[in-house]
């Protein structure tokens, strides 16, 4: 059934090691949350999978296209952007963090260019898209609130535990996110 093959397509596009780029992404979107916001972390990366999805859509429909550099170029450059949020918080409270969720929206848009590009062509094929593309956003939500979890419990563990300051450990984080990331700009640019 091709809803189960998109399904661990989705699963397989964020936790497989070639995804580095969305694993660091959605790292850095959670890693300013404790565990008890689990709930406002799911909206979060729910955001963004409707943005990827979004994108997905209209890529597939070819109503949207985008060079291929341009895009690999764009996704460290909101992860770079997500850090540097994280980077300048000083105040963990839920109104500091709203614009969270239009950064995972818009930046989600982004990341889904990036594989719609590459599977274009095999989803336009399919005698059943909107299976096929619900499918793999389910399987890309479930591999994100996968690694969200990880996060979740990791971040518990450091500064419950181990008692660090939790703004040290985003900052860490987010530093080392963030040179990552500045990294994968250098090697993607496209000029």
């Amino acid at each position: 059934m091709d809803f189960l093959l998109y399904l661990k397509l989705g699963w397989q596009h964020i936790i497989s090691i070639e995804a580095w780029d969305h694993i660091l992404f959605i790292i850095v979107l959670s890693v300013i949350y404790r565990l008890v916001e689990w709930r406002k972390v799911l909206i979060l990366v729910t955001a963004f999978t409707l943005g990827h999805a979004l994108t997905l859509v209209l890529s597939v429909l070819d109503l949207i296209r985008f060079s291929d550099k341009w895009v690999e170029f764009l996704i460290p450059c909101t992860i770079m952007a997500t850090a540097l949020a994280n980077l300048f918080q000083r105040d963990f409270s839920t109104k500091a963090l709203r614009a969270n969720y239009f950064l995972a929206l818009g930046f989600g848009l982004i990341h889904g260019m990036g594989f719609a590009n590459a599977i274009r062509f095999t989803l336009a094929r399919e005698q059943n898209l909107g299976w096929s593309l619900f499918g793999f956003n389910l399987g890309l939500e479930f591999g994100q609130i996968f690694v969200v979890l990880l996060v979740l419990l990791l971040t518990g563990v450091i500064t419950g535990r181990f008692g660090l300051k939790r703004s040290w450990w985003v900052y860490g984080v987010s530093g080392v996110v963030f040179a990552i990331a500045l990294q994968m700009a250098f090697e993607r640019h496209p000029f």
